[in-house]
């Protein structure tokens, strides 16, 4: 048998590498293909997550947690249907410094989340996720030692218990 020019390998080769990448993308004899995502309910579909209702926010917590790292915050929610009554937070970071959260804040949304405004740009949001409360921070580094905003974390609070992580 007659040597095969390289030419003539490189084409086989690649067509050959094609095949098995096709191969590779096809759905397996075994499974059979279920309905196209467009055609089932959001509900249907495994591990979507669900809409949060849209609704006022009320939560009311006092609380101060600490990692084991020693970065510590506080926090103070008075929010009865997404009207805030009272905040103020601080977060206080190891060998960087600490912020300060506490007014004066204006209210400036309401739903679906809600939203404080300083004048010096400091935002505060705060939005539930089923039991717990997130108060999330933006533009705040002026409430802060130089440079430690870099570092800071959402305050999330438990609901049901009150209790900050």
């Amino acid at each position: 048998m007659p040597p095969i020019p390289p030419r003539r390998r490189l084409r086989a080769g690649l067509a050959a590498a094609a095949a098995g990448l096709l191969a590779s993308c096809a759905t397996p004899p075994w499974q059979a293909p279920g309905p196209a995502e467009s055609e089932t309910r959001p509900s249907e579909r495994p591990g979507r997550l669900k809409p949060m209702p849209v609704r006022p926010l009320d939560v009311q917590a006092d609380c101060r947690f600490r990692d084991e790292t020693g970065y510590t915050a506080t926090a103070v929610l008075d929010i009865s249907h997404a009207d805030v009554k009272r905040f103020s937070a601080t977060v206080d970071i190891p060998r960087r410094g600490n912020c300060r959260f506490d007014g004066p804040f204006t209210q400036t949304r309401r739903m679906p989340s809600v939203e404080l405004r300083a004048k010096d740009g400091c935002t505060v949001n705060i939005w539930e996720q089923g039991n717990q409360v997130t108060v999330g921070f933006s533009d705040c580094a002026r409430r802060c030692s130089r440079g430690t905003f870099d570092y800071v974390w959402p305050i999330i609070v438990d609901r049901t218990s009150g209790q900050c992580h």
